[in-house]
């Protein structure tokens, strides 16, 4: 008789030497099939149910996690948006600007995993704290910085709070919401990157019209300072779930392992490689997939991200005022996808909902770049639909990740994977960078898309997790 975890982690087929039985087949592929959608109650279907099942301090800690997540988008989007400025600035190639974006997330996956295990160890609203203030400070030391050098620094130490406080954040809600609106609840949560995104377009578009580049460009980093006002809201309001904080010790009797209290940082770290055995599949392969899946979507989304404004600006020839026009449509379909996609991943199942907006993405960046010169308001238009499908990939990640891993290791394995991904998939942005000198800009984003074909790869060797309650 199989157990639960026998059909979460059992092996790939075509591994075992006996021939089962058709009754047998049948049965093992009604339990590799996502688990039918949990019975909505009347009482919750309404929009706001999600919210509304939070509870007071559950809505305080997603107040936090969200406005701590739109402002690490806004910190973020400082730099692509200012980085035709930067790049005349400091006289730099497209692949020397595109080499800041890969060190702000590889250095954004170093402090993924180290804010996962802060999270363990101190719990998820400390941890929360220190990469909301961690980003904001070395943001506004990138509007100080007096050489291409300093910048590069300061950016990396920028990436350690940013690769953080997602993750923190998606854990401390995760640990609130119920199975049934897991996905929806972290969805909007995700949604907070395009609420930043679009401030920040909003105020690149203000202060690059009112002032003269070589300065705009450290004013919109100068700005970046503002997130740290708002620990003190997170301070005073913010606590962790009460599931974590009676349980700060777990021992996992379904996968037959005993997972290391939240103070072992270098424990936390191996129980999320531990190799799977008789009885015991552990999280390696989990580990391992997670990474791939997560590098295959962030490296598509980021070489969007990152190239996208200058795509606008210099091979299409708009202004600093039409390309925040453009943006806005690109912007808005992010918002509408977030939301879009935490719905549809506690409907359709978390891996479905990644695999499909995978091939909507990649089709989309195509369609994207090969319009033609003169239809920019095709080029308008079409950045609704390429916003909302690179978006609504997202939206599952808080919640399938919080459910692949136990409470005592959640935030260490899913900072890793998280953050991990991101760091690989950097090589993305810097590879179009230099594609871009002798390609444009234009050629060398549709090499972004192959990364979502890597998604999907992964998605064969993971399980799929709707309707479960966090363990």
């Amino acid at each position: 008789m199989s157990t639960p975890q026998d059909r979460r982690h059992g092996s790939p087929p075509g591994t075992g030497t006996t021939h089962p039985s058709p009754a047998a087949r049948a049965g093992a592929a009604a339990r590799t099939a996502p688990p039918p959608a949990p019975a909505e109650d009347p009482g919750t279907t309404a929009w706001s149910g999600w919210l509304r099942d939070l509870g007071p301090r559950g809505r305080s800690a997603f107040a936090g996690a969200f406005g701590g997540y739109a402002l690490d988008s806004y910190d973020y989007f400082t730099l692509p948006l200012s980085m035709t400025a930067l790049a005349a600035y400091f006289g730099l190639s497209s692949g020397q600007t595109g080499l800041i974006t890969t060190v702000t997330m590889l250095m954004s996956g170093i402090g993924g995993a180290a804010a996962g295990v802060l999270a363990d160890r101190v719990g998820r609203a400390r941890a929360l704290v220190v990469t909301v203030l961690a980003y904001a400070v070395f943001t506004l030391a990138c509007g100080l910085a007096p050489s291409y050098e300093w910048l590069m620094a300061f950016r990396a130490l920028q990436g350690l709070g940013f690769g953080g406080e997602w993750g923190v954040g998606a854990v401390l809600v995760a640990e609130y919401a119920s199975a049934r609106h897991r996905g929806r609840t972290l969805g909007a949560v995700q949604s907070a990157w395009a609420v930043g995104w679009g401030l920040a377009a909003v105020v690149y578009t203000v202060v690059f019209a009112l002032l003269d580049e070589d300065l705009a460009w450290r004013v919109m980093f100068c700005t970046g300072a503002l997130p740290a006002l708002f620990v003190v809201y997170l301070r005073r309001r913010v606590t962790d779930a009460p599931r974590r904080e009676a349980a700060p010790v777990e021992t996992d009797t379904a996968r037959g392992t005993e997972h290391p209290a939240p103070g072992s940082a270098l424990r936390a770290l191996a129980a999320i490689f531990t190799p799977g055995g008789p009885g015991s599949p552990g999280l390696l392969r989990t580990t391992l997939f997670g990474v791939l899946m997560s590098t295959g979507v962030q490296g598509g989304y980021y070489t969007l991200a990152t190239w996208v404004p200058a795509y606008l600006k210099d091979d299409r020839g708009l202004s600093v005022v039409n390309t925040g026009g453009y943006l806005a449509f690109l912007i808005t379909g992010a918002f509408a996808g977030y939301l879009t996609g935490g719905r549809l991943t506690d409907t359709l199942g978390r891996k479905r909902n990644i695999a499909l907006f995978a091939v909507l993405s990649a089709a989309a960046v195509i369609a994207y770049t090969h319009i033609p010169g003169d239809a920019n308001t095709l080029l308008m238009l079409l950045g609704f639909p390429l916003g909302f499908c690179m978006s609504a990939i997202f939206s599952g990640f808080g919640s399938y990740l919080s459910e692949l891993y136990p409470s005592a290791v959640r935030g260490t394995g899913q900072g890793f994977v998280y953050n991990a991904g991101r760091a690989v998939g950097a090589v993305f942005p810097t590879l179009v960078g230099f594609l871009a000198d002798s390609w444009g800009v234009g050629g060398a984003l549709v090499f972004g898309a192959l990364a979502y074909a890597i998604a999907v790869l992964a998605l064969f060797w993971l399980p799929e997790t709707r309707g479960e309650e966090l363990r």
